[in-house]
């Protein structure tokens, strides 16, 4: 008689718990938008969330220890003329966050380590190029500054952020509404989902579709896909009888899937978050009250089922934080912030563990804040991977680290054509140079008094509530 042996596996027991009241962000008007977009974005020092505001649209960005009830004055992100739908934060500089809106356009903004005073209204660099809606962004995993967008014009641009320029435009691969993209690993290739059903894995550098797939779930209703540290496909969709289903390929052998389930009857598109260091996908849907999570392998079924969180109140989008913002000292090998109507919940995934040491198996090295590559290099067809670091001490946030756009003058590339004419002796730009340089370098200075001036105000103002606590 055969005895049944249960899987080895270090992440059998990952359970997840909702961190305590006072923990959460409180009063906060998450955007209604109708949009697939988790509506929030995390790093290690901030929880930015898409929010209704009247006459265009914004995003609030909260330190991630000003936990509790947020003020409904709290300063938010406003630039957009029409709602924001996506947000992504740098990685390579944790003060940096990219929005997409309704409007067209894309912007970069560079949010203070301290709480402002007042709305950020200024973006950095406002990137336009797409004719409709822009509803995805993506920073490139390796490279700085390389921002992708796509938009309900079937368009993928891709950005130098550090010149405000554009890079590529994928402009003739996609036929329809394009529904999500997702970067491998090292940032070489794409793949793409899209409204005619076909899963596509393109080289974005050479602007060929390398490989792609009809139909991976046979349903209408929106197909989500990620590249795996592998470089297989983990897809979620729907069968023709609307049944929740999650698939695995492989990319060199598109016809035939490595593996796929059928999980449930429900309308929400399942979100999938990868963590590349464990091989665990977290599978969220909208409209859900429940995360499942699965762990894959390289033994069959390849995707093997953990467990799942559930929770009273459905979603209305979520948020995923980095490795490097976790707790190693608790064994928690991810985190989420849940977003109800009005508030922010994060909720804890955790390792039972009896030892209150590092746990090497748990915390391999994670891809750090740094590039490995500038634009340039990427554009010119270097490839790197990611640059690790350890988590053994656990990880520091860097401190602000300004992002500088240098635009290149047209005119420098392209002189005008036919000679010069000139109806004076001498040349008005010539004198006007210097004066414009003064002004410009009086503005500057007067911006960082003001950000000096606004520190200190929101630094007195601290110790004055530490003070008024003290004494109640």
């Amino acid at each position: 008689m055969s005895r049944r042996v249960v899987r080895q596996s270090k992440f059998r027991h990952v359970f997840g718990q909702p961190v305590k009241a006072d923990q959460m962000y409180e009063d906060i008007r998450v955007s209604k938008v109708t949009c697939d977009s988790s509506f929030c974005a995390v790093n290690p020092k901030f929880v930015a969330i898409i929010v209704e505001s009247g006459g265009g649209g914004a995003f609030i960005v909260l330190p991630l220890a000003k936990t509790g009830r947020v003020d409904k004055n709290h300063p938010l992100v406003t630039g957009h003329t029409a709602p924001v739908l996506d947000i992504d934060w740098c990685p390579h500089n944790d003060n940096v966050i990219a929005s997409a809106s309704e409007d067209t356009t894309v912007m970069v903004w560079q949010i203070p380590d301290y709480v402002p005073m007042r709305n950020i209204t200024e973006p950095v660099v406002t990137l336009e190029g797409h004719s409709k809606r822009v509803s995805i962004i993506s920073w490139h995993p390796t490279a700085r500054n390389v921002l992708l967008s796509a938009g309900c014009d079937n368009l993928v641009i891709l950005w130098n952020v550090g010149t405000g320029e554009m890079l590529l435009a994928l402009d003739d691969m996609h036929t329809d509404l394009i529904y999500n993209v997702g970067w491998n690993r090292n940032g070489s290739l794409l793949v793409t989902t899209c409204k005619d059903k076909k899963v596509r894995i393109i080289d974005p550098r050479k602007q060929q579709v390398v490989a792609e797939r009809f139909a991976p779930h046979e349903g209408l209703r929106p197909v989500r896909a990620i590249f795996t540290r592998e470089g297989h496909i983990f897809t979620t969709g729907f069968t023709r009888m609307s049944q929740r289903e999650l698939g695995l390929w492989d990319p060199n052998n598109f016809e035939e899937p490595i593996a796929l389930q059928e999980m449930d009857t429900s309308n929400g598109v399942l979100l999938p978050f990868y963590d590349a260091d464990s091989s665990i996908v977290y599978l969220c849907g909208k409209g859900d009250s429940s995360i499942r999570y699965f762990e894959i392998t390289d033994e069959a079924p390849y995707v093997h089922y953990l467990n799942t969180y559930s929770s009273k109140e459905p979603q209305r989008g979520m948020g995923f934080m980095p490795k490097r913002g976790l707790d190693v000292s608790k064994c928690e090998i991810a985190r989420f912030f849940k977003l109800h109507e009005r508030k922010c919940e994060p909720i804890v995934m955790t390792v039972p563990r009896k030892s209150d040491l590092f746990q090497d198996d748990l915390y391999p090295d994670t891809p750090g804040p740094e590039p490995a590559l500038e634009a340039d290099e990427w554009l010119s067809g270097k490839d790197a991977e990611p640059i690790l670091i350890s988590l053994r001490d656990g990880y520091v946030p860097i401190k602000n680290r300004e992002l500088k756009v240098v635009k290149k003058n047209i005119l420098d590339n392209k002189p005008p054509p036919g000679p010069r004419r000139s109806h004076s002796g001498c040349d008005p730009n010539v004198s006007q140079q210097p004066a414009l340089q003064e002004v410009l370098e009086e503005i500057r200075a007067l911006k960082e008094t003001v950000q000096a001036h606004e520190k200190r105000i929101s630094d007195l103002e601290n110790k004055l509530c530490q003070f008024t606590n003290g004494t109640d």
